[in-house]
């Protein structure tokens, strides 16, 4: 009965009812009943912003519950809702707390506030076995604030190297404990965290130029954790002392080297911030201004000192690093290569002089590596270990050069033997022994022995000669050359015997016919030094080619004389075939004779008439006597022989000696001509003939008789052959004749039965 009386109360006096179980204090102000010692107050934890849910009891749904708040530090409760289960009443002042409603007997509050941090107490009235009685429940509220967005703020964010620098993570709120993490960044590396720094606070003490990039911090709670954003810390410093480098990177002990001819590139180096400026010196003179210097072609004038300047113009500092620079070139040409021949071996010599620096030459040869050295090498090697035809290679080496530049030298035995011959000097003055033996590598050596086999002279290569003067008894010595090669055994030779000349003639005595051609021939017997062979005339000059007819044919040790048109008066005579060197000279005699043609025979005219129309004439002749004959000459002339007449002219010429007649054309009608022949032997004329004047021909009238009775023929032949025509083509125009009667024991004659034929005749005839 109680409790239904109490259910239907108004709000009001509910709201009163739990205000009965707060006693007033000595001050006067209601403060909480004490609550039994086994009462204890939950712990519940809520973020600002969000929501909690507080439960007063876990018993059955109360018939009166009642929340009251009392803030941190204070012993006040104020009210904040109430409500009997129908019903429920939340007190304006709430609103501090956040957004609160009850759900049930239960408070809730959302949107939760900082202020709703504190100590809540739920009074509920439960009806029980007829009476009433009140339960307490206590929840201790903590409103938790999530960290805002942390701030890396830098005491200086320029910092010079060495000096101090401190960072903090600057936070506007959040709920401790609050834990901080820090990471770092440099302008091209990684991010990196500093585990070792867990504080607000990052102190450089000394900053440096790693500490150099950028900086974030993350700050975190129970609630949540954030990062900052990254600030950078730009430290200065530098510049330190440059490093320079070399394109294409040559090292040597004082520094860089490069080849000639190449692009050269100096870069210049030097750990600053801000960047450093650069400034190239050259030998103490500048040439050029940035990090790099480049040489387009290398010369050898490009060598000396570089240095590079760089300057830090915030600090306004300054550092310089000079190195040398050599310029390389390699020695010119290519290396050379040469053989010497020394007792029992021979000595390989490379040389390739010149170059920076010097090249180093290596010798290779068919059965491994010889020495190396620099410049020049040399490489001895016995004969029995040399094979004919052995390559041996020098390869020369220069830091300038890309691939070893190379010569080759082959080995090999000169051909043959050795050459020897004799020569004299203008004026038989001397007589030089020459000897040769070309070819081979190495060289042959050649020297000269007497016929004591003692050496004349020096040894030389190749090519030897000896000089013996004239005036010393030679005729009959015997000179000997010896050739010696590493690659022959054994030692070749050849031999000279110095002789005087012998010669001798193909005949005695010679001759020829007038205007034919001599042959004197002369052989030399022998003779060293070579013999000078020549002919001499018959006046003892020395005969010579030329206008005279004389032509000197040479073959070998023999030297023909031929004399063209011989003459009686000019070639006739003793020639002299004469063989000359320094030893001595020898000669003979060759009577040549030059025998006269007889005179030709005489020639008569036989008959000389005119042709037709008087434009030719038909010459016959006649041989009257002996005498050797080669031909005919005919002249003729204008006129008969007169004191003014005209001169003979040939008519004919190269006519056979066998002729005796010839027609002559060409003439003029109404000229009148005379004749003669003469006969020729060789080169000599016979006496003319007579002088003749062509006649007439004799008329004869039988041939007009047979031109007249050959017309005739032709004219009646061709009227016959019209009437047969025209009697073919018309037939009953042409009376026809009885066939005779026929002759008993004879057969008659077959007519023919061919079809009849058309005949043109056509007659020209010429008057």
């Amino acid at each position: 009965m109680v409790r239904q009386r109490a259910l239907h109360k108004p709000l009001s006096l509910l709201l009163l009812t739990p205000l009965c179980l707060l006693h007033r204090g000595a001050s006067g102000q209601p403060h909480l009943t004490r609550r039994a010692p086994d009462e204890e107050a939950a712990a519940i934890q809520g973020v600002r912003g969000g929501s909690v849910e507080l439960a007063c009891g876990s018993g059955p749904a109360p018939l009166v519950a009642f929340w009251s708040f009392t803030p941190l530090g204070s012993l006040i409760p104020r009210p904040v809702a109430v409500t009997n289960g129908a019903e429920s009443k939340v007190e304006a002042g709430a609103s501090a707390l956040g957004a609160v409603s009850l759900w049930n007997s239960s408070l809730v509050l959302q949107e939760l506030r900082e202020g709703a941090r504190g100590h809540f107490l739920c009074q509920a009235l439960h009806a029980a076995g007829g009476q009433l009685h009140t339960t307490y429940s206590y929840h201790t509220l903590a409103v938790l604030v999530p960290v805002s967005k942390p701030q890396v703020r830098l005491s200086d964010p320029s910092p010079v190297e060495g000096t101090s620098v401190v960072a903090t993570c600057a936070l506007q709120e959040g709920t401790e404990p609050v834990t901080f993490a820090w990471r770092h960044q440099a302008p091209r590396g990684p991010e990196e965290d500093l585990v070792e720094v867990t504080g607000q606070l990052l102190q450089l003490d000394p900053v440096n130029r790693t500490h150099l990039g950028w900086y974030a911090c993350s700050a975190r709670n129970a609630v949540n954790r954030l990062s900052s954003d990254g600030n950078f810390l730009d430290v200065v410093y530098g510049p330190d002392n440059p490093v320079i480098t070399v394109e294409p990177l040559g090292l040597t002990e004082e520094g860089f080297w490069a080849g000639e001819g190449e692009e050269v590139t100096l870069s210049c180096r030097a750990a600053s911030n801000p960047p450093c400026h650069y400034v190239w010196l050259r030998d103490h003179t500048q040439v050029q201004v940035g990090p790099a210097y480049t040489i387009a072609s290398a010369s050898r004038t490009h060598t000396g000192l570089y240095t590079c300047l760089a300057h830090n113009s915030r600090l306004d500092t300054h550092s310089q690093t000079t190195v040398r620079l050599t310029i390389y070139y390699p020695p010119e040409g290519q290396p050379s290569c040469s053989v010497l021949p020394t007792l029992g071996a021979v000595t390989l010599v490379c040389a390739w002089p010149g170059g920076l620096p010097a090249a180093r030459l290596r010798w290779e040869g068919p059965r491994g590596t010889g020495p190396a050295a620099l410049s020049n090498v040399t490489w001895s090697r016995g004969t029995t270990q040399l094979p004919n035809g052995g390559v041996f290679t020098c390869a020369g080496e220069h830091p300038a050069l890309a691939l070893p530049a190379l010569c080759r030298i082959t080995l090999w035995e000169p051909l043959r033997s050795p050459t020897c011959w004799t020569t004299a000097t203008v004026g038989d003055q001397f007589i030089m022994l020459s000897c040769e033996w070309p070819g081979g590598e190495p060289r042959a050596m050649l020297s000269w022995l007497d016929g004591q086999q003692q050496p004349l002279g020096t040894t030389s290569p190749s090519l030897a000669i000896h000089l013996l003067h004239t005036q010393d008894d030679l005729a009959g010595r015997e000179f000997t050359c010896r050739g010696s090669h590493p690659l022959r055994v054994p030692d070749p030779h050849c031999r000279l015997l110095l002789e005087a000349p012998q010669v001798a003639v193909a005949k005695p005595q010679v001759s020829v016919l007038e205007g034919g051609e001599a042959w004197l021939g002369c052989a030399l017997r022998g003779g060293t030094p070579p013999v000078q062979l020549l002919w001499l005339g018959p006046r003892r000059q020395q005969v010579e080619a030329g206008p005279s007819g004389f032509m000197l044919h040479p073959e070998g040790a023999q030297l023909h004389l031929s004399i063209r048109d011989a003459d009686p008066a000019r070639h006739r005579g003793a020639y002299q075939c004469v063989a000359r060197n320094a030893l001595g000279n020898s000669s003979r005699s060759v009577l040549l004779e030059v025998l006269r043609y007889p005179a030709p025979p005489n020639v008569t005219i036989s008959r000389l008439t005119y042709g037709r129309h008087r434009r030719e004439v038909q010459l016959q002749w006649a041989v009257r006597g002996p005498g050797n004959l080669t031909g005919f000459l005919v002249q003729r002339r204008a006129s008969v022989p007169s004191p003014g007449a005209g001169a003979w002219e040939t008519a004919a010429s190269d006519i056979e000696p066998e002729s005796r007649g010839r027609r002559l054309g060409g003439l003029d009608p109404g000229v009148r001509y005379a004749f003669r022949v003469l006969a020729l032997n060789h080169h000599t004329a016979g006496h003319p003939s007579e002088v003749k004047i062509p006649a007439d021909p004799p008329f004869s009238a039988y041939p007009a008789v047979l031109g007249a009775a050959g017309t005739g023929v032709v004219v009646a032949t061709v009227a016959s052959l019209l009437v047969f025509q025209y009697a073919a083509r018309h037939p009953g125009t042409v009376p026809c004749i009885e066939p005779p009667p026929a002759t008993p024991g004879v057969e008659p004659v077959q007519e023919a039965t061919d079809a009849p034929v058309n005949v043109t005749i056509t007659v020209t005839a010429t008057p």
